[in-house]
């Protein structure tokens, strides 16, 4: 098993490279998050596997007692999460062209160019719009299961959204040792609704985390409390 698991990480290994080597047409893939698959902001780096993130992306792994990589899916000690300098140096030398106006930018920079180019903006305004199928004439089951809010598995609080269900079991639950029912799963087609996760807050943060708020724009306030938590983790190694 320790062989196997070898193996996956250096398989899946995504330290970028020390240079340019794919061109500047292929800079922004190699320096881009495994998460959030934008070019990386404030990247850290898990020790054991190597593997670089966003630091606020790999944030909600650090709050679990167990964590995982989310890339190897190999477990980490939290304590040996460092800040890649060497990767932000490259991210401040490299440059790439803008996917809207070709440009090119420093890759550091590529996020607030991005944000603000209005070939970008036209592209993403002229993407297909969604074309809902044709309404059914038949009528709608009357027990179809609610998909939209859920209950605590371990507490019982009811119509928590997915967003809310995440936050209440972290504040609330996060020394709970017992096994529970992923009420998200289970109300899924596919979902077994007598599993019951071993470690239901690391299934929480790495399976429904990042369906919310992958996009999400941070205040100021979110952003100081980013970085006080990060730095409270680096001081810690």
């Amino acid at each position: 098993m320790a062989m196997f698991r070898s193996l996956v990480a250096s398989a899946h290994q995504r330290q970028p490279p020390p240079g340019p080597a794919g061109g500047d047409s292929g800079l922004e893939a190699q320096y881009s998050c495994p998460i959030c698959l934008e070019v990386y902001h404030r990247p850290v780096a898990i020790g054991s596997c190597g593997h670089t993130f966003c630091g606020e992306c790999l944030q909600p792994c650090l709050q679990v007692p167990s964590p995982l990589c989310p890339l190897c899916r190999l477990p980490f000690d939290p304590k040996k999460v460092d800040k890649a300098t060497h990767v932000e140096k490259q991210l401040s030398s490299y440059k790439a062209p803008c996917r809207g106006c070709n440009k090119k930018v420093t890759l550091a920079k590529m996020r607030v160019h991005v944000s603000s180019c209005l070939k970008v903006q036209e592209q993403m305004a002229n993407c297909p719009k969604f074309v809902p199928v044709v309404p059914t004439s038949q009528p709608i089951p009357s027990n179809v299961p609610n998909r939209s809010t859920f209950a605590c598995p371990y507490c019982g609080a009811r119509n928590l959204d997915q967003q809310e269900l995440v936050k209440h079991c972290v504040e609330s639950h996060r020394s709970d040792p017992n096994r529970v029912v992923c009420p998200i799963c289970s109300a899924m087609p596919w979902g077994d609704p007598s599993y019951k996760s071993a470690n239901f807050l690391q299934h929480l943060l790495h399976r429904h985390k990042f369906s919310y708020d992958t996009f999400v724009d941070y205040s100021i306030d979110e952003e100081a409390a980013f970085q006080a938590a990060l730095a409270l983790s680096l001081s810690e190694n």
